[in-house]
């Protein structure tokens, strides 16, 4: 593996689809890690179906609570949705991409390649967007207290919701004709979405440690939250923030692996590193569920309900 020799190159608009083809397609790249592409996709067969089965027990359970705002479970279920699409689409697609290289079916690696760079960075997008709609959702829920349902409606937020979904679509689509775009769209959207969550949770921690001192003092001003609603609050702004920070780590490696990708080039080795990196990404989705059962006590609750009804019927 250490023998197979580098491979630079530096992306354009033009010659995109032929460096998919003759560098992430190449024999002479990817003939000494069969047996390693072979255990990621292994691995990642499994990741897909607990993504997909998690995500469909939190959907379910999501559907039946009542005690969330719609909104905040709006932008859980669409967060959910992509986690699950992500399980469905882009882990059996990247599956598809290493059989085709341990096949040698070189004639359709382009095609399975591209089929999951697309998938992956629309699904990948929507969630970053929405976890970024959830930080500032939690920041509204703390400074508009009573006004909070007039102001953030289910309508408002289900247009915001479809504005995420049709801006990942545009843009990561304009890989075919213009890689440039997609390369820009991913910079600043990444960027865009880490400025605003960071202040986000940066207010609202500042906030609630306001409102925390006010508490221990004679002076309670009229906008204050209830002490009894201000714990729900400090739950509601964790649980977000434990989702962005598990997608932070899991999504970091990959990013770090795709700048180096650029400056360094590739090696057989550097290549699993990568596709490694791309299947921690795809982790991400498989770990969200795990958080929503463990951070909200009411999709806990309906999950409990759900499985003991599973296994009343396997029962029977």
């Amino acid at each position: 593996m250490g023998s197979a020799r580098k491979m630079a190159y530096n992306i354009t608009e033009d010659d995109n689809q032929n460096i998919q083809k003759e560098l992430f397609c190449s024999p002479e790249l990817t003939k000494e890690i069969h047996l390693q592409l072979v255990c990621l996709s292994v691995f990642n067969i499994l990741l897909s179906l607990t993504a997909f089965f998690g995500n469909v027990v939190i959907l379910i359970a999501l559907h039946n609570e009542t005690s969330l705002h719609p909104s905040t479970k709006l932008l859980f279920r669409c967060l959910a949705t992509s986690d699950l699409c992500v399980g469905l689409l882009s882990e059996p697609l990247i599956v598809s991409y290493w059989m085709s290289i341990v096949t040698g079916r070189f004639d359709i690696c382009p095609y399975a390649l591209a089929s999951n760079v697309i998938t992956s960075l629309t699904l990948c997008s929507v969630s970053l967007l929405t976890l970024t709609a959830l930080s500032v959702d939690r920041l509204f829920a703390l400074i508009l207290e009573a006004r909070y349902r007039h102001i953030v409606t289910f309508k408002r937020t289900m247009a915001c919701v479809i504005f995420f979904w049709v801006v990942s679509v545009v843009s990561t689509t304009s890989y075919f004709w213009n890689y440039v775009i997609t390369v820009w769209y991913r910079y600043i959207g990444v960027l865009l979405c880490i400025l605003v969550s960071t202040f986000a949770y940066a207010k609202s921690f500042i906030i609630l440690h306001r409102y925390t001192r006010q508490l221990q003092t004679d002076y309670q001003p009229a906008y204050q939250p209830k002490p009894r609603h201000l714990k729900r609050y400090i739950s509601a702004i964790y649980t977000a923030l434990w989702l962005q920070f598990a997608l932070v780590i899991c999504y970091l490696p990959f990013g770090i692996t795709e700048a180096l990708t650029s400056q360094i080039g590739l090696s057989s080795s550097f290549f699993v590193v990568r596709e490694s990196a791309a299947t921690l990404v795809f982790l991400n989705s498989s770990l969200n569920p795990i958080l929503y059962y463990w951070k909200i006590r009411a999709v806990r609750q309906r999950v409990k309900v759900i499985v003991k009804k599973l296994s009343r019927q396997q029962q029977s």
